[in-house]
């Protein structure tokens, strides 16, 4: 499957967004020892994956081949035992112009970072999107911020690239 997306900071959260449906994800990214792992092992709710993701062109993360196998609980449980990389974020999806923005709500070391999600079914639509105004910045192309890159990490670990592009931590 290829996957459209652009990926944005949050610059402030809408007032509604706590009443939005929501889940807590849990990712554990693998092999550990990688700089920037490509597979993730997830917990979605109640829903258990493995997924690999890399972009089809060098240079460009909004558009990924995104393979994709569903597991059972305990197939999950078994896998997350591998060491990996872990993090815990809250998903709260919130109707915008059309489509949904995926609010990542970063929890444990990495309070304070929230990211919003934007997933298109048609590469013009993703080309012709403008940005939203809860949100600061496009990051698609930030390597620091690719799920695989914030795995096992905390938020002054990535404090210095944020300040680059302008963001302010958010409460939530």
């Amino acid at each position: 499957m290829i996957e459209l997306e652009k990926t944005y900071l949050a610059k402030k959260l809408p007032k509604d967004l706590e009443n939005c449906e929501h889940r807590e994800i849990i990712d554990v990214y693998l092999p550990k020892e990688s700089e920037h792992p490509v597979l993730r092992l997830r917990k979605n709710g109640t829903k258990y994956e493995i997924t690999k993701k890399e972009p089809i062109k060098e240079g460009d993360a909004s558009k990924q081949l995104e393979q994709t196998i569903v597991l059972s609980k305990e197939e999950f449980e078994g896998l997350q035992k591998v060491p990996g990389k872990r993090v815990v974020k809250e998903r709260y999806r919130y109707p915008f112009e059309g489509v949904i923005a995926e609010f990542d709500v970063f929890k444990e070391g990495l309070e304070g970072l929230v990211v919003v999600d934007v997933e298109f079914e048609k590469e013009i639509d993703k080309d012709s999107f403008q940005i939203p105004e809860f949100c600061l910045v496009d990051v698609t192309q930030e390597k620091f911020l690719a799920g695989g890159m914030l795995c096992g990490r905390n938020y002054q670990d990535i404090e210095n690239d944020l300040i680059r592009v302008g963001y302010n931590k958010l409460d939530f």
